[in-house]
């Protein structure tokens, strides 16, 4: 007995010849398609199309699915509407069977008695499916420096491979050929797009992706001071990276400066904050801390506001930790009443 493959999709026609008291068959493939635009997906209809061909010395013929008979002669045994009889006549016994899926997979055989001595013609249905993807994992969030475990199970015959692939412009290949990612210690840079994808050749690869935030506490980057004669306009200018993005606050020696100050205004952006002074004077000259802060932690800069001939300094992170220990107590406080 043997194999015959067709792609869930496409149209099989079986051909079961007698000839001589000889039993052979062919098989012939074809997709036919029910929309016949270009470059378009075509939807096609799935058939299974099996046809005897007798002489005038049979004097019986059934198709047969397994053990299960399908038509005895003119006679229909089975009761899915989908096998029809397409012609018994002295020179040809067929069946039809519509939108073949899966389940329609297994043998199928062509009985013919003739002259006393029974022949038969057997051969083996094989469904192909595309690729699916049933399940995968939902976008995550998770805190810098923790594992994470992405699943993607896909479905298709022949079983279908899986591989993961970063969508970064610094990853290069896949990160995993199988349907488990895992991921141990995972770093901001590790963040972004991770895409699944299942082939088996049966049809175009399915794909889906999944969203990874790792978060992280603030870093300050960039902490710019500045010179500005007394009478002018002055900005200082303090950057920091975080997820999620970090809330900024002003400090000049222990004191919180407040939004609608005279003269000074604090600007905030998701991942900067500027400190704007519409006329400087002397008394505000001096040194500054920017603060920035999210539910993971706090790190701060010092910054100089300064006039013409000055030199400015500027400190962040852990070297201003400790000279702030002032701090301390006010941002302990603002993350308790926060979060």
């Amino acid at each position: 007995m043997d194999n015959v493959t067709v792609r869930q999709g496409e149209s099989a026609t079986l051909r079961v010849l007698c000839s001589r008291m000889k039993l052979f068959y062919s098989i012939d493939l074809n997709i036919v398609p029910q929309d016949p635009r270009p470059n378009q997906m075509k939807k096609c209809h799935r058939q299974s199309w099996s046809r005897c061909t007798i002489d005038n010395r049979v004097t019986r013929v059934a198709w047969l699915n397994r053990s299960t008979i399908l038509y005895a002669g003119n006679d229909k045994w089975c009761l899915d509407p989908r096998v029809v009889l397409l012609s018994n006549t002295q020179t040809q016994y067929s069946i039809e069977i519509q939108n073949v899926d899966v389940y329609d997979e297994g043998p199928y055989t062509c009985s013919v008695q003739t002259d006393n001595h029974p022949k038969t013609s057997r051969v083996h249905l094989i469904v192909q499916v595309s690729p699916k993807i049933v399940e995968i994992s939902s976008d995550i969030s998770i805190n810098e420096g923790n594992n994470i475990s992405l699943t993607c199970i896909a479905t298709g015959r022949p079983e279908p491979t899986v591989t993961w692939r970063h969508i970064s412009p610094k990853a290069v290949g896949f990160v995993s050929e199988d349907e488990y990612l895992e991921i141990q210690g995972i770093t901001r840079e590790q963040s972004g797009d991770y895409e699944c994808s299942a082939s088996n050749d049966v049809a175009a690869p399915v794909v889906r992706r999944v969203k990874v935030t790792v978060n992280y506490p603030p870093y300050i980057s960039e902490a710019k001071g500045t010179g500005v004669p007394v009478g002018q306009k002055g900005t200082l200018q303090c950057e920091a990276s975080a997820v999620p993005s970090a809330e900024f606050q002003w400090y000049k020696d222990d004191k919180r400066l407040i939004e609608g100050k005279k003269g000074v205004k604090v600007e905030n952006r998701p991942f900067l904050s500027k400190l704007i002074f519409f006329n400087v004077s002397e008394h505000d000259y001096g040194n500054y801390t920017c603060v920035a802060s999210n539910k993971l932690g706090h790190t701060n800069a010092s910054i100089m506001l300064f006039g013409p001939g000055a030199v400015s300094e500027v400190s962040n992170g852990t070297s201003r930790r400790a000279g702030c220990v002032w701090l301390l107590p006010l941002l302990v406080l603002h993350l308790l009443l926060k979060f």
